[in-house]
């Protein structure tokens, strides 16, 4: 098993503790949570500590495609740390790393950067899903 990752930067025009907020809150993530532009919301449970779990389920032609993970570190406004499971990504410590920089009162940087996949294809999916989920982050944060 390689250890292939991904690294995003990410723009997102709002304010840091506002951006790193969205991303523990379940009726926040429901709407930017979507690996594919055209999806719709996700369905999010979360139980936004150190230790709890989240779970979502995306929505794509007809099917629905869980996710999962354990919150291993958050570290407000500046660092989330998480467990990733889903049919695409069922690796063992899969971890996916969110740093937080505030540019300036209303632009932060994210920093994402996701460890372990099972093969190059389902690196090369998972990278352009966060692109996307990312994309519409800002959408929903302007």
């Amino acid at each position: 098993m390689t250890d292939l990752t991904i690294n995003i930067h990410k723009t997102i025009n709002a304010p840091i503790e506002k951006v790193f907020d969205a991303w523990l809150n379940a009726r926040m993530l429901s709407k930017f949570m979507r690996g594919m532009p055209d999806m719709p919301e996700s369905d999010v449970e979360t139980d936004a500590r150190e230790g709890g779990n989240f779970t979502i389920i995306m929505h794509y032609r007809g099917e629905k495609i869980p996710h999962t993970g354990k919150y291993l570190e958050i570290s407000r406004p500046d660092k989330l740390v998480f467990t990733w499971a889903s049919q695409y990504s069922v690796v063992d410590n899969s971890t996916v790393t969110l740093n937080f920089t505030r540019i300036d009162d209303n632009k932060t940087n994210i920093s994402l950067s996701h460890v372990k996949f099972i093969d190059e294809e389902s690196r090369s999916g998972h990278e352009e899903g966060w692109g996307n989920v990312l994309d519409k982050l800002n959408e929903v944060m302007s």
